[in-house]
């Protein structure tokens, strides 16, 4: 039987799989049941060699018949902390925890990759390296752990899927180079005086100091960093007192720096401290600042991406691929691998106006157009015939 019967086939597994993921999402590092359900699946393929390289991940090898390299496929699994507001029979039966981000659909995709693969195995001249990996929502994610823990020392490229509600359900889109940004999350801690509101003069202010720092840090990407290199800082929290009429001791601003370039990702922290530091120190405040170091840059390598527009051509024809050229300032740990092998992540399409996919990713109303999932199986399939049974 050929590769489009049995993807064609297993088209009603992966729709089942997918809804009884997201009906029962997990947070990363929990995927307790999410782990044993992939386990359950994959037995039944058959002809796979299975391990559980941390408590909630999973990795399966399918070794061909033939000697060759190993090619590693990756969907994540965890779920995000969000009370899902869809009206559909598979809603989550998990309170405060949704598959807001699709990876329910991405480990559907690679389930019906896996079991067809499994059918071809005949065919293959190397091995299919399937990693279900564990939190990725949570930085610094559970790629990084499974790369410690060695388990793409022996895999000559990766590849990646992720759907993306903003693009209609049959386009692909991709960005060679960097398509993602590092991400680091900072806390910074203004230490002033307190005292009755009536009587500012006698107090070190902590709120009117912080409003100073949150407006003075947005110099830093506008004035301070090439604008060809510009970042994203972001403050995304803001707390201090719990009174009317008292000026507390201090203040917590919290938030996100997103970079594209290496060397602005060091350099903003440094122009942070000097800001927040002079600050305090005029207003007589002092500070703490302490930084959450997340993922970096995807950065899709030009091999791997001559590879995906082969094979997206192959299964969907010539007018698929939409290349883009402007990276995405959301993160995606997927990096942790492109660290270490070359590789290639792909967006594919997900929306639909007709049936309401139109909301974003992490948005308590996202869903998306199930088309999209066969989508999934027929590029992962695609990979592995273009590379091992060719």
């Amino acid at each position: 039987m050929n590769a489009e019967q049995l993807i064609a086939d297993v088209e009603q597994d992966v729709l089942t799989w997918r809804r009884h993921l997201h009906a029962n999402p997990e947070l990363s590092f929990q995927e307790h049941k999410t782990a044993d359900y992939i386990i359950e699946q994959l037995t039944r393929f058959g002809g796979l060699k299975i391990s559980r390289p941390t408590a909630t991940s999973v990795v399966a090898y399918l070794q061909g018949v033939a000697e060759g390299p190993c090619y590693a496929l990756r969907a994540d699994i965890d779920a995000l902390p969000l009370q899902e507001k869809n009206d559909e029979p598979f809603c989550s039966t998990n309170p405060g925890v949704m598959h807001a981000c699709g990876h329910d659909a991405h480990t559907a995709m690679l389930l019906g990759a896996a079991r067809v693969l499994c059918q071809m195995r005949e065919q293959l001249k190397g091995s299919v390296c399937f990693i279900f990996q564990h939190a990725e929502e949570l930085p610094p994610g559970g790629a990084q752990e499974l790369v410690d823990l060695g388990y793409l020392d022996d895999v000559s490229m990766i590849f990646g899927l992720h759907v993306f509600p903003t693009v209609p359900t049959g386009i692909v889109n991709m960005k060679q180079g960097i398509f993602s940004a590092a991400c680091d999350n900072f806390d910074i801690v203004i230490q002033g005086k307190g005292g009755h509101g009536s009587t500012p003069q006698y107090c070190i202010d902590p709120i009117v100091i912080g409003a100073e720092v949150a407006t003075s840090l947005q110099n830093i990407v506008a004035r301070k960093i090439d604008p060809l290199t510009v970042p994203v800082l972001s403050i995304t929290t803001f707390q201090a007192g719990a009174s009317y009429n008292v000026i507390p001791d201090s203040a917590r601003l919290a938030g996100t720096l997103r970079t594209h370039n290496r060397e602005v990702r060091e350099k903003v922290p440094q122009l942070v401290e000097q800001t927040v530091a002079g600050i305090c120190q005029a207003h007589g405040a002092s500070h703490k600042i302490s930084w959450t170091r997340g993922f970096s840059s995807g950065d899709n390598h030009p091999d791997a991406c001559a590879i995906a527009r082969q094979v997206v051509a192959d299964a969907l024809g010539p007018d698929a691929l939409e290349e883009v050229y402007t990276p995405l300032f959301g993160g995606e740990d997927f990096s942790s691998y492109q660290e270490k092998r070359p590789g290639c992540f792909l967006f594919i399409g997900c929306g639909n106006d007709a049936i309401g996919a139109t909301h974003g990713l992490h948005n308590p109303y996202f869903k998306l157009d199930e088309a999209a999932l066969q989508v999934g199986v027929k590029l992962h399939v695609g990979f592995i015939r273009q590379l091992l049974m060719r």
